[in-house]
């Protein structure tokens, strides 16, 4: 009966001290919130990892083969110094784009444990089929990470080679 007499702010308030099990709600309610940050820091930490060149190529696969190809071309090295890393141009920026690809890379990740392309030759085999994977998956968001670097409206497509211009 007493618990009637205190009012809305006073029974939520009972509720949240009242103890569920062995703690109380507000108890819970705290920790669960500081867990939270903990996890999403940690959460965002990973994903960030996962997007440096060291991480790209810290498997062998991309490191002897893909990556000696990269650091030729305008990408690693042009009059500018700007260089573009591997996440640039296969990971998208906004977050729910970035997750979902993340997601898709476990695929990737499969493909690594279960030793795919773990030799020169295998990777050889797999290349085609590999690239034609990403050229469907750029296509299909319209080269929207190629568009966080190089924008339409500074492009002088007199200055750039036919095949260039034919894409643009």
């Amino acid at each position: 009966m007493a618990e009637n007499n205190k009012g809305v702010i006073g029974r939520c308030w009972s509720a949240l001290r009242q103890p569920t099990a062995k703690y109380s709600l507000l108890t819970l309610l705290v920790v669960g919130f500081f867990s939270g940050i903990v996890f999403w820091g940690g959460f965002n930490t990973a994903m960030e990892a996962t997007n440096t060149l060291e991480f790209c190529i810290s498997c062998h696969e991309m490191r002897d083969t893909v990556y000696q190809e990269y650091k030729k071309t305008i990408h690693y090295q042009n009059r500018t110094g700007v260089r573009a890393i591997c996440s640039d141009c296969h990971v998208p920026k906004d977050w729910v784009h970035k997750v979902a690809r993340k997601i898709q890379a476990t695929k990737e990740l499969y493909g690594k444990a279960m030793g795919t392309i773990d030799t020169p030759e295998k990777f050889e085999a797999k290349r085609l089929e590999l690239a034609e994977n990403e050229w469907r998956r750029m296509k299909a968001s319209d080269s929207r990470e190629c568009r966080n670097c190089h924008g339409f409206e500074g492009m002088n497509s007199e200055l750039q080679k036919p095949r260039a211009r034919k894409q643009h």
